[in-house]
């Protein structure tokens, strides 16, 4: 577990996958082809504290929503990638557009479009529901699933690890 606190004090860009991450991954549609999501909102208000620490957020999705438009809008998430099947490319364009390197990203995701880019990071994550290659090939798991909370956990280990977590809680009492 060391290795992984001194791999998250560097971290400066959290990358977020959506279904699976975010969400439970499951997919729901309403007869006309609405598409429904669930979020979690302890996962939203974990990635607003990574905002107050000066840390950046991203997503990177292989979907393409406008649910996902506007919870990342809700949550002030402006890099977003959605509709990309290649998530490492993605990444590396991200990055491109950006002064930091692999070691300074974090990456979460849950199945095999993920692992390229959770490999490719300085702290490659998995979600605890992930399929099993994914999180034996990441630097973490998660002990929550995904949509349940797993994002915030995330949140907390990178805030606490840069010894910001204590301080945005104690604004709270």
């Amino acid at each position: 577990m060391q290795e992984v606190i001194e791999k998250a004090k560097k971290i400066k860009l959290m990358v977020f996958d959506v279904d699976g991450v975010l969400t439970n991954g499951q997919l729901f549609f309403t007869e006309d082809g609405t598409e429904l999501k669930a979020f979690n909102s302890l996962d939203g208000h974990g990635i607003k504290m990574l905002h107050q620490a000066g840390i950046d957020t991203a997503i990177i999705t292989g979907r393409t929503s406008k649910l996902v438009i506007k919870r990342a809008k809700d949550l002030g998430i402006t890099h977003l990638y959605q509709g990309r099947e290649d998530k490492l490319q993605a990444l590396q364009e991200l990055l491109a557009e950006s002064a930091l390197s692999l070691e300074e990203v974090s990456y979460v995701g849950d199945d095999l479009p993920d692992l390229g880019a959770i490999r490719a990071v300085g702290l490659g994550i998995a979600v605890s529901n992930a399929h099993s290659f994914v999180r034996e090939n990441a630097d973490w798991q998660t002990t929550l699933s995904g949509g349940s909370g797993a994002a915030r956990e995330i949140c907390d280990l990178i805030l606490d690890a840069q010894g910001q977590l204590t301080p945005l809680l104690e604004t709270y009492l």
